[in-house]
């Protein structure tokens, strides 16, 4: 394309500081993203942890929740180095030290350089979206670092529109579709785009079509689960914007773009809106521009979409801001301004123990305190002393060993035939994830796909019940007696003082039961 800089010029403008955005990748996932956090001041297994730790258990091609590809690397991943806190957080924290290595490249394949890679790069590093999402294991650090590559292909098929980058999108975009659903939303920007860009002579091509066709296969396994399952997934993101979601408004969703990205963050995205669909060259690669806004307004539309859904599409935008910033370093009274935005992002840093467990608990308290910043959650449940994110890192193995201890003074030959009822997936997980350390039997929820996996046998005589409330019990046992309470001062307060049941003489069948039980959400 005539207005790109010529092949070879690009190609050493592109190698030629390529060191400097590796060092920065380095540096974020050794110092920011886990060593400390995660080896030496790290709270304890997030609730989700568990739960995702009990699918890789459990490997198939779907999941009421979620597609099955985190999981499966998260079984590799317990094959390779094991289950330990340190061992999956590894995951997440390379995903987001490469998803900061992919938004450099992105500036240099664009011709940005050294200021516009370093501005664009500490915008991802200082994120505390990013920051949190590094911290722990789940499906959003692979999302975000699936987006940013997705991302620097669609600059490379602007620049070359060979076939193999057009298979080797339709290969990434299934993967992104098999980690997490949403990536639809990339799908649809690029459809949007190759409709209103020079990119629609594409379409002239078999190529577009090969991979959706590709992207599509790889994520049939999912579909057709789905199919077996009556539509399981369908099911379970109804009932969360119904329930869970339904007291997120607009303006919540709106004043999330400026806080979790960054507020220092926000005049360099917003560059890199004016450099998509404004500068000169930038139009070049409007693409990216198409896609973030296509997403931005389709989670807008819905009305209840939590602000982090738009934090995968934000690297893009990091890297055209980085770009045009980088042009006021060439006029003398703005020339401080690109090191003026990277040194408040810098700066920043201060408030990252608000996205990553680095202080000790109780000083987190208190600086939490003095910040008086607002620790409401998403789900309008009530709140402890922790904000939500760090509350469900606490209390876990706590209650395994109450539950054990439960479970231990049942007669011998009770032992045999009980089982244990946990209220939702955090709660069974941990249970089971503890069983290693704490004597526990079998573990049945009616949460997610627990539901799914059932209550084992049906010859049951004894439930150890984690949670609820005696009348509610009795309602399914003829004897139900509270026989401790489990407590954890900095858990979500209902996960604190939970009472624990042992029940007995069922007044209906397992099986009669079990469909009463089933909680997707």
């Amino acid at each position: 394309m005539d207005m790109l800089l010529p092949q070879s010029q690009t190609k050493r403008h592109f190698w030629s500081d390529r060191t400097h955005v590796v060092l920065i990748s380095l540096v974020a996932f050794i110092l920011l993203f886990h060593l400390f956090a995660n080896a030496l001041t790290s709270y304890g297994y997030f609730r989700d942890e568990f739960y995702y730790l009990a699918c890789s258990k459990h490997l198939a091609w779907g999941y009421v929740d979620q597609p099955p590809f985190s999981i499966f690397l998260l079984a590799l991943t317990r094959w390779l180095i094991g289950d330990s806190l340190f061992a999956i957080r590894l995951v997440p924290a390379l995903a987001i030290s490469i998803t900061v290595l992919f938004t450099g490249l992105m500036v240099r394949r664009m011709g940005g350089g050294s200021v516009a890679t370093l501005l664009a790069c500490c915008c991802v590093v200082f994120a505390p979206i990013f920051l949190a999402m590094g911290t722990y294991y789940s499906i959003n650090s692979l999302d975000m670092l699936l987006w940013a590559i997705g991302g620097y292909l669609l600059i490379r098929i602007v620049q070359q529109g060979s076939p193999s980058l057009w298979i080797t999108l339709g290969v990434l975009m299934g993967i992104g579709l098999l980690n997490k659903v949403s990536f639809l939303w990339f799908g649809s920007g690029l459809l949007v785009a190759l409709v209103l860009t020079p990119l629609r002579k594409q379409l002239a091509t078999p190529w577009p079509y090969i991979a959706a066709a590709i992207a599509f296969l790889f994520f049939s396994p999912f579909i057709i689960w789905n199919f077996q399952h009556d539509f399981a997934h369908l099911e379970f993101m109804q009932n969360a914007m119904l329930y869970k979601y339904n007291g997120i408004s607009r303006g919540d969703f709106l004043t999330g773009q400026l806080l979790l990205p960054n507020p220092a963050s926000l005049p360099v995205w917003l560059s890199g809106l004016y450099y998509y669909f404004l500068d000169r060259k930038g139009r070049n690669y409007q693409v990216l521009g198409l896609v973030f806004l296509t997403a931005f307004f389709i989670l807008l539309i819905n009305g209840h979409s939590k602000a982090e859904y738009m934090a995968t599409a934000y690297p893009m935008l990091f890297a055209g801001g980085g770009i045009m910033l980088e042009k006021l370093t060439k006029v003398k009274v703005w020339r401080w301004v690109p090191y003026g935005i990277a040194g408040f992002l810098i700066f920043s840093i201060v408030l990252s123990p608000l996205a990553m467990p680095l202080l000790p608990i109780h000083t987190f308290i208190a600086y939490h305190q003095f910040l008086g910043i607002d620790g409401g959650n998403a789900e309008s449940k009530a709140m402890g002393s922790l904000p939500q994110f760090y509350a469900d890192m606490f209390g876990w193995e706590e209650l395994a060993a109450d539950v054990s201890a439960v479970y231990q003074s049942l007669p011998v030959e009770e032992q045999k035939n009980a089982k244990i009822y946990a209220n939702n997936y955090g709660e069974a997980g941990a249970l089971q994830h503890y069983s290693k350390e704490y004597p526990l039997p079998f573990v049945m929820a009616g949460h997610n796909n627990y539901w799914l996996w059932g209550y084992g046998d049906e010859n049951i005589q004894t439930v150890i019940m984690v949670g609820g409330n005696k009348s509610d019990h009795q309602q399914s046992f003829e004897e139900v007696e509270q026989v401790a309470t489990h407590k954890a001062e900095y858990a979500m307060p209902y996960e604190n003082n939970l009472p624990i049941f042992v029940c007995r003489k069922f007044k209906h069948t397992v099986k009669q039961l079990w469909p009463t039980n089933k909680n997707y959400s």
